[in-house]
């Protein structure tokens, strides 16, 4: 490290933190990355992605008849963040600086690096229902062939040629405590070096100290990440507009994800906004197969499993699978009760489960064109799917109801659920498909989903009975709170610049990807519309790679 001197020092070699090194790297300038963790961590989070990507207008969209504009995302986008503080002024800016981009930038902008949308576009956060408010009003959740690895390739194969040029050097194992400031600019960092360990990517690893280090350069780029597996900083910073913090929960990321830099941010006066917004989801279940500390999974559900509060109750819209994440986590919060339940079908598994992640998606990951396509028209689940309904510690599968939901009680200890409330439930669900009209909420949303090729194809299960045992064998999924995104974070203009509380920018010193709040402070606001994690990483680091590129 003697020789090499970095005109940048960026902390994190995750997503965001890569696209600023390309940007930086292309331009000629020697970029000096730093991580706690070792090389096999390199990709940060977006490696464990399922690759969801936001696009606006896109040719996948035209393909399959979905009429977008950046008109209609920004109607979605401003009724979902539902944006209302003074502080909003730069996460709002940013809001719109992303959309134009998704609208109109971006799809070349990943297209040019290898990155391939797939043909089907998603429909996540389906919404609360409203034309003006929470939601997608059309799909726009691309995924990327090859899920998040797919994503992170480029960007990784970019720096190791960087690196080759000698334009980029890696210190893994390197933690920053400290920036350095000099004359009122940031100048540099310093931290603890960890000892050498080799568990695989993921794994929580060691934070024995060996050393010391010091580095100096002119521009230093935070690109850390949030706090999503601090559990105990997650609850100090729980709004209580989402109710009561739950007592457990579990981790949608690894554990380095820490929110660290934060504070170490703060200490030299960054202005960090927006604490209490974050993204957490309520369809995680544990893995049977974890990688880290209190490993967790996201179900991404099709919209026909019944959804059961701890005590039985059917959620009422637009608390339905895939349609309002926070919405229904502060319903189920005000229940009192840390889990809920899924109540489906052998045809509602197979045809609309979904996990999320690139482990448990190995036929999209590895590109496996034949594998995907017995996703779609195969007798069975995708094979993940159907290993944590084998082995997976909240599924419960029996061939009648009453033994469903005595199971469910003795899966808790706790027998809050009543058999006769239950059926009577599903019953009347289930007296709903018997003529083409509804007034069932989610049976109407269903037969309507069913209407765009691409639910019917591969994400939404024909409208069938749940008691008919022609269409078993039942399935119960005991579903956790499971963490992931920060969506508050440091307050940055828009060449990311970290800003104080009055507004002044400090010098040298810049915040990208989820420690931003992917760009001003919290470019979500209150709630996501989804694809928009990786996307939100790939245009801030786009935007402090190609300022700080520019400078002399």
């Amino acid at each position: 490290m003697e020789q090499f001197k970095p005109d940048v020092i960026i902390i994190g070699t995750g997503l965001a933190g890569l696209t600023a090194a390309m940007e930086v790297t292309d331009a000629g300038k020697r970029v000096l990355m730093v991580d706690q963790e070792t090389e096999e961590n390199l990709g940060g989070q977006a490696y464990w992605s399922f690759g969801g990507l936001f696009l606006v207008n896109s040719p996948q969209q035209r393909r399959m008849g979905i009429k977008d504009s950046l008109e209609l995302a920004r109607q979605d986008w401003m009724g979902t963040a539902a944006f209302d503080r003074e502080e909003d002024y730069w996460p709002k800016q940013w809001a719109e600086a992303y959309l134009k981009f998704a609208a109109e930038e971006k799809y070349a902008y990943i297209t040019k690096l290898g990155i391939k949308p797939m043909f089907m576009v998603g429909w996540a956060e389906r919404g609360d229902g409203s034309a003006t408010g929470h939601g997608n009003s059309v799909p726009r959740f691309h995924v990327s062939w090859g899920t998040g690895t797919g994503v992170i390739r480029p960007f990784v194969e970019k720096a190791y040629a960087a690196k080759e040029k000698g334009l980029l050097a890696f210190c893994f194992r390197h933690r920053v405590t400290k920036l350095i400031v000099q004359h009122g600019e940031v100048r540099g960092v310093e931290g603890d070096v960890l000892a050498v360990d080799n568990k695989p990517r993921g794994a929580a690893t060691n934070r024995d100290v060996i050393a010391h280090f010091e580095y100096a350069a002119k521009q230093v780029v935070i690109a850390s990440g949030g706090i999503g597996a601090n559990h105990e900083l997650v609850r100090e910073n729980w709004p209580e507009r989402l109710g009561v913090p739950p007592e457990q929960m579990i981790s949608g990321v690894p554990a380095y994800v820490d929110g660290k830099m934060i504070r170490i941010a703060e200490e030299i006066g960054a202005h960090m906004i927006n604490r209490d917004r974050m993204w957490h989801y309520t369809e995680g279940i544990e893995s049977w197969n974890p990688i880290w500390p209190n490993h967790g999974i996201r179900i991404l559900p099709g919209p026909s499993s019944l959804w059961f509060d701890a005590l039985g109750n059917r959620l009422p819209a637009p608390y339905l699978p895939g349609f309002d994440t926070l919405g229904t986590l502060k319903y189920l919060r005000d229940t009192g009760f840390s889990y809920s339940w899924f109540i489906l079908t052998q045809k509602i598994i197979k045809k609309e489960f979904a996990l999320s992640g690139s482990e448990q998606n190995p036929d999209i990951t590895n590109m496996d064109y034949k594998l995907f396509l017995k996703r779609i028209f195969g007798k069975h689940a995708p094979a993940p799917v159907e290993a944590f309904k084998e082995k997976g510690g909240d599924f419960v599968v029996s061939d009648n109801l009453y033994d469903l939901v005595e199971r469910m009680n003795g899966m808790t200890g706790e027998h809050r659920l009543n058999y006769e409330s239950i059926k009577t439930q599903i019953e009347a669900r289930d007296r709903e498909l018997e003529n083409k009209f509804s007034k069932d909420t989610q049976v109407n949303y269903i037969r309507n989903t069913r209407n765009y090729l691409g639910d019917k194809l591969g994400r939404v299960a024909p409208l069938h009975k749940i008691l008919d045992p022609k269409n078993g064998p039942l399935i119960a999924v005991r579903l956790h709170v499971l963490t992931r995104k920060t969506l508050g974070g440091l307050k940055t203009n828009l060449n990311a610049q970290v800003l104080t509380k009055e507004g002044e920018v400090i010098r040298g010193l810049y915040a990208i990807g989820e420690v931003a709040g992917f760009g001003g402070g919290g470019m979500h606001g209150y709630r996501a519309l989804e694809g928009t994690f990786l996307g939100g990483c790939i245009f801030s680091g786009m935007k402090a790679g190609t300022y700080i590129a520019r400078l002399p």
